[in-house]
């Protein structure tokens, strides 16, 4: 038998540690923040301190989020929901416009978030002529749910600039109709043709809308996330998340910079310290856009578009230059690629590249939505990790099916692939980055990963399915092994007491229910951060 003093001493609890030496415990004892030990109750004899009955329920380590926006899904919870249940139509879109405008100063701007066209009635984006309808004299901007397109009213293209003679900028598209006129639909690098008109929002009120979201992310069992669009200017985000630690921002996070602004600035070095609990982790690029916005570098085109392959947005002189970059200041390149051609060219660029990292992989993909086996097998000799989201399918399923079909939506997120072609790989969200109504949900992502059906029911490839065990491994052990953040992601000895406790067990409820588990109570070194009321 053993005896320890402790902090506290955490027992009658189906523990899933997702340590593969020990994947299954009934208590635990935590001292100073870190597990001290872990494993069956009867063979603790006593104990002194405080001890704590989970009554029987599922334990599971704290959530990793290895790709989402917590700033920019910060932002949007002060913006008009455009999505499902919220919104159905563009009518309804332009209602909720109309009835902003009259609560706005008119120097102010209206923006929203969510649209996505496959669910709207019109099966169409809102132009700037719709938006007009709704609030002429004010500028009015919507983000499209993939967060690669945007759609603006009138004012805002007059105060851009922006007309027919406006050039489409590298890596970007202006939308026009069939007589030249843009339509108001501002694609990838074209929608930072407005950026330097939007209204200025002060580090202080960023790092208090971020500090107001800790609240959700620990209500859903996430305890370390990262920020995969972290910019310098003209605010740092090192710094409004700096501020909103002080703030009461919990989790652990990890920021990557937008390469566009690595490429003028000096060492990151003193920034990306892992050991604190925010830190700059890469370097982000752009390799294409989204399937859903028609904007990811595909190998065959878009439905009903024979010339659409997508947009191209950078090149592997420009892969390697930024890779020179990340080794320089010892932190990650990630790469943004969802379409055939734009895997292709990452892989194809990096396959013969050592790594500069010790821990974790020196190259990262995001979201590889369609990679084949050759490029598993590719990716894994050269140790390249893998950020995918089953989400995407699951709650954008209308559009997928729309830009290329059933057929090809069923090879994409080729989860159980990767793993059998032992690819490090880890599940997210990309949130605010997606159609579901709960962008950041990650049940929502564990249930498509674990059934490959979509919320309305459409079967996705049940070849591709992956098991609950593994599921949740790619959101917390797996994850940290890609984000590197370290001592997360386990229960196990020496790492940070970082859990969850739901309100029931995700291995044995109905797999179509799993996006029903509630978090009943969050832990972050061991002490208690969220109790669901």
């Amino acid at each position: 038998m053993l005896s320890y003093h402790t902090d506290t001493y955490f027992y009658n609890a189906k523990i899933f540690t997702a340590n593969d030496d020990q994947p299954e415990a009934s208590a635990f004892l935590v001292r100073n923040g870190r597990i001290e030990w872990v494993g069956d109750e009867r063979d603790i004899s006593h104990w002194t301190g405080q001890s704590v009955d989970v009554k029987g329920k599922r334990v599971l380590p704290g959530l990793i989020e290895a790709h989402m926006h917590p700033l920019l899904l910060a932002e949007k919870s002060t913006q008009i929901a455009c999505l499902p249940p919220f919104m159905h139509s563009i009518d309804d879109i332009v209602l909720a416009i109309r009835k902003k405008a009259t609560q706005v100063d008119k120097d102010e701007w209206i923006f929203g978030w969510g649209y996505d066209e496959g669910k709207l009635k019109e099966k169409r984006a809102p132009n700037r002529w719709d938006l007009d309808r709704a609030a002429p004299h004010i500028p009015v901007v919507l983000t499209r749910s993939c967060i690669h397109i945007v759609s603006v009213n009138s004012k805002v293209l007059q105060l851009a600039g922006i007309d027919r003679d406006t050039p489409n900028p590298p890596g970007g598209e202006i939308e026009r109709d069939k007589q030249g006129e843009p339509t108001g639909i501002l694609k990838e690098n074209a929608k930072d043709l407005i950026a330097p008109y939007l209204p200025d929002t002060t580090l202080r009120q960023y790092a208090g809308l971020l500090a107001k979201s800790s609240e959700d992310f620990l209500a859903h069992g996430i305890t370390a996330v990262t920020d995969l669009m972290a910019y310098q200017k003209p605010l740092d985000y090192y710094s409004i998340y700096t501020e909103a630690r002080e703030k009461g921002f919990k989790q652990r996070a990890v920021l990557y910079y937008m390469w566009e602004e690595m490429k003028r600035a000096s060492s990151v070095q003193e920034k990306s310290n892992r050991e604190h609990p925010v830190h700059v982790g890469g370097i982000k690029v752009f390799s294409d856009g989204s399937v859903s916005g028609r904007t990811a570098w595909m190998e065959e085109p878009f439905i009903n578009e024979s010339d659409n392959h997508g947009i191209a947005m950078t090149t592997k002189e420009e892969l390697r230059t930024a890779a020179k970059a990340a080794k320089q200041n010892n932190i990650q390149l990630v790469v943004h690629a969802m379409g055939e051609r734009a895997i292709e060219m990452v892989v194809d660029t990096f396959e013969d590249m050592p790594g500069w990292l010790e821990e974790g992989p020196s190259v990262r993909i995001e979201h590889a939505s369609f990679l084949s086996k050759s490029q598993m097998a590719r990716a894994n000799k050269a140790n390249i990790g893998i950020v995918t989201q089953p989400i995407f399918f699951f709650s954008e399923i209308e559009s997928y099916i729309d830009n290329i079909g059933l057929e090809r939506t069923a090879r994409s997120y080729p989860v159980r692939s990767l793993l059998q072609s032992r690819v490090l790989t880890a599940l997210s969200s990309d949130a605010p980055g997606n159609g579901w109504h709960d962008t950041v949900d990650p049940f929502a992502g564990i249930q498509a990963a674990v059934t490959r059906i979509a919320y309305d029911g459409t079967d996705i490839g049940q070849d591709e399915r992956i098991t609950v065990e593994d599921a949740i491994k790619l959101y917390t052990s797996e994850a940290q092994k890609i984000t590197r953040i370290p001592y997360v992601g386990q229960l196990t000895p020496g790492y940070y007491a970082d859990f969850i406790i739901l309100d029931q067990d995700i291995f044995t409820v109905d797999g179509d229910d799993i996006h029903n588990i509630q978090v009943e109570a969050t832990y972050m070194n061991g002490s208690l951060v969220y109790k669901r009321v």
